[in-house]
């Protein structure tokens, strides 16, 4: 076996997957400001380095990864106002998971694996609603990174909230596609220690009534390829043990 594209494949290679051991991986981020450093496409990155991290492990379990094509269009209202930030209704990437869930359904597979890495909150609501609806289509697979357990093993800085292309997403983009970080920028950047997930819960909507007047949260400037590749490990390990998590019920977790 070997790591496949869905969308490279013709549909007779589709049609003989073996359904039982194909794990559909399906990366969802957003087109939005990440600061003057990172591309708009900075969730999108980090979302299929996660998935091809988990790919190899999933590989190497005797599992068949199928990377599928990201959803990049979503909800991302935070950053609505800085140009370039492509913000559709919640209810765009809902429709986009139902149906690529239904679709895969239909086709006999029974279950789907959505890596995420946009924290809106109206996406993640998104993502819940199309969940729920595919309950009885095709089992879903969502490691939500915001919450226990998985959070626990991300980056203090993503656990402190102030990580909106800050040093743990920046990090990441070092080490997966460095050659779209604006390092002239990045260096220079000065710490934005607000954490996003608490503006949240005081109610305010954007990043710059949040404090982020450039669109970046958190601590750009000490970002490092090295700290990427590990986050990517940890993110590929995490969306690897969902998928063993689902297909084992009651199984520790690795």
């Amino acid at each position: 076996m070997s790591i496949k594209h869905f969308d490279e494949m013709t549909w007779p290679e589709v049609e003989a997957l073996d359904r039982e051991r194909v794990i559909p991986l399906l990366p969802t981020g957003a087109i939005e400001a990440h600061g003057p450093h990172l591309p708009l496409n900075t969730d999108v990155i980090i979302a299929q380095a996660m998935v091809e991290s988990a790919a190899e492990l999933l590989l190497h379990d005797g599992l068949q990864p199928l990377i599928m094509p990201a959803i990049s269009y979503t909800a991302a209202g935070f950053a609505s106002s800085f140009a370039g930030t492509i913000s559709p209704t919640p209810g765009a990437v809902r429709g986009a998971i139902v149906g690529i869930g239904r679709s895969l359904g239909r086709h006999g597979f029974p279950r789907l694996a959505v890596a995420n890495s946009h924290l809106d909150p109206l996406h993640l609501a998104s993502i819940r609603a199309a969940i729920d609806v595919l309950d009885d289509a095709i089992e879903v697979i969502f490691p939500n990174i915001t919450k226990k357990p998985w959070a626990l093993r991300l980056s203090d800085e993503f656990k402190s909230g102030a990580c909106h292309a800050g040093q743990y997403e920046t990090s990441v983009v070092m080490a997966a596609r460095p050659d779209l970080v604006r390092e002239d920028k990045r260096t220079d950047l000065e710490p934005v220690p607000i954490s996003i997930s608490e503006a949240i819960q005081a109610g305010k909507t954007s990043f710059v009534a949040a404090g982020g007047d450039q669109a970046y949260f958190g601590y750009p400037a000490e970002a490092s390829a090295e700290e990427g590749a590990a986050t990517v490990k940890i993110l590929g390990e995490i969306l690897r043990d969902a998928v063993k998590e689902a297909l084992e019920p009651g199984a520790p977790e690795a």
